[in-house]
């Protein structure tokens, strides 16, 4: 798989170049506010570097997403496999993390569903899920946008998060639908 392209965006394999703006990112205290805290340098890099192998291994995962001829590179959007435990695990989960000055122009939902048709299409998976913490307001429009649907049972406290506000997550889930 080369990328996925929408009419506004590139979903891509990583570069080296990316780094440098991808640690900012990671670095706005924004951006990580429904994280427990922003990430050191050596963090992004390595979840840059493991997006990076898994796109390479597998064909997808956490793509770097530019703007067509405006931003080379604005985030991440894409599939992952949570890496806990929970009552909805093993499932393939849909994400993203946008800099700050990209907010609010569409593009987390553009990508998203094109990740979701490439997860359906391409990958023949039946459902995808989401989830974030409880009080991510703006997350949880995104994943509605989606068409994804929430309900409260299936909500959890995440185990990698400490107890607080942050803890409580929300799980949001969208099944294949075969027409």
């Amino acid at each position: 798989m080369n990328a996925l392209r929408t009419p506004r965006l590139v979903l891509r394999q990583w570069r080296q170049s990316d780094f440098d703006s991808f640690a900012a990112l990671n670095a706005d205290s924004e951006v990580r506010r429904f994280f427990p805290a922003p990430l050191t340098r050596e963090e992004s890099d390595a979840l840059a570097k493991r997006a990076e192998r898994d796109i390479a291994e597998r064909g997808w995962g956490l793509w770097a997403v530019e703007v067509m001829e405006s931003a080379p590179f604005i985030g991440f959007v894409g599939l992952a496999e949570p890496s806990f435990d929970a009552h909805f695990t093993p499932a393939v989960e849909v994400g993203w993390r946008l800099s700050r000055d990209q907010w609010g122009n569409g593009y987390a939902t553009e990508a998203a569903r094109a990740a979701i048709t490439f997860a359906f299409d391409d990958l023949g998976l039946d459902e995808i899920v989401s989830f974030t913490s409880e009080v991510n307001e703006r997350s949880r429009r995104v994943m509605e946008r989606l068409g994804m649907t929430h309900d409260p049972q299936d909500d959890f406290d995440h185990p990698s998060v400490a107890s607080g506000p942050l803890r409580r997550h929300v799980l949001y889930r969208i099944r294949h639908v075969v027409t």
